[in-house]
């Protein structure tokens, strides 16, 4: 027979439960699960390479994935309302060439910034007007804008470079905090965070994630559909051109035939990220540890001596897979 105290009922362990509770909601975060899979990367690579897991190296990948991380960031909103932006690449050198021509005529560094700028927003305002308000596919109106930003680029200045940018601007490419951390490292956090406030914590967030979940029954319920994705794909514009911008300061110089397969390197961070290419689902901080993923691999293969033409093929492999496991999850 049974005593009176094994009857009863076992006391709850508190600290038990908070900590499964935490596991399961860390594996459910798609942001912490990248970065999990990021440290491990970095443990394996370590143990291969002594100089990888070095402070110097570890700001270099940074540095490395800055220019793709800050057109990730734009391509997340885009691909969260279910579209896709292919002109990326392009725009990422026609911007960084008005930026360069604005130097040659002797403008402010302000001025200069602002070119680049409001160029990218210009393009982005003809990719959403094309898909918010003609309704015409995204695939077939970035693909348009591909090539009309590329032939801008080559026209401006003939198809040449143009070298000796201002201070300013190169001080954004190669400028160091303290001597130590990178600028552009600086700028995609600060980028990062205010995308994150956005998605989770406005209504312009809230209408990107609705969009990409149902484009007609979000309009239905009364949301103004043409005007966000408007707004998203002039976002997207400006933060490829600040990418650009960024660049030419790396570099000193802008290059017209510059950015060419940034969009694949853009749309494998998103969707090593786990941001469904079907819409409506993603997050914003799980891009940033896809980019990070797919620089940490290139930086990985250099120092181990792999051939460098390995790295396309691998972040190739590394997108279908992501898509793959995305498509057996929604069947689920």
């Amino acid at each position: 027979m049974k005593s009176a105290l094994d009857s009863q009922p076992s006391t709850p362990n508190p600290v038990g439960a908070l900590a499964s509770r935490w596991w399961r909601q860390a594996i459910n975060n798609q942001a912490l699960s990248m970065a999990a899979i990021l440290i491990l990367m970095w443990i394996v690579l370590a143990y291969l390479s002594p100089v990888f897991f070095t402070v110097n190296n570890i700001l270099q990948i940074t540095l490395q994935a800055a220019v793709m991380a800050l057109i990730a960031a734009g391509q997340t909103f885009v691909i969260l309302s279910g579209g896709i932006d292919l002109s990326v690449g392009s725009v990422f050198a026609l911007s960084a060439m008005v930026a360069g021509k604005a130097t040659e005529a002797e403008f402010p560094f302000l001025i200069v910034i602002l070119a680049g700028l409001v160029t990218g927003a210009g393009t982005g305002l003809f990719n959403g007007l094309g898909v918010g308000t003609l309704r015409l596919p995204p695939f077939v109106v970035t693909l348009g804008m591909l090539g009309i930003a590329r032939g801008f680029a080559l026209i401006i200045n003939e198809g040449v470079p143009i070298f000796g940018l201002p201070e300013g601007l190169q001080y954004l490419g190669q400028g160091r905090i303290g001597g130590v951390v990178p600028v552009p490292t600086i700028v995609v956090l600060v980028v990062y965070v205010i995308c994150y406030f956005i998605l989770t914590r406005t209504r312009f967030g809230r209408f990107t994630y609705a969009i990409g979940s149902n484009q007609e029954a979000t309009r239905l319920a009364g949301v103004r559909t043409s005007r966000v994705l408007i707004g998203i794909y002039v976002l997207c514009g400006v933060l490829t051109a600040l990418a650009g911008l960024t660049e030419a300061g790396r570099l000193n110089s802008t290059q017209p035939a510059g950015g060419i397969a940034l969009e694949l390197d853009a749309i494998g961070a998103v969707v090593i990220g786990g941001t469904s290419l079907f819409g409506g689902e993603g997050n914003i901080l799980a891009t940033l540890m896809g980019a990070l993923i797919i620089a940490t691999i290139r930086n990985g293969l250099n120092l181990l001596g792999v051939y460098a033409f390995w790295q396309n093929v691998i972040t190739g492999v590394l997108i279908i897979a992501a898509v793959y496991l995305d498509h057996l999850r929604r069947n689920r």
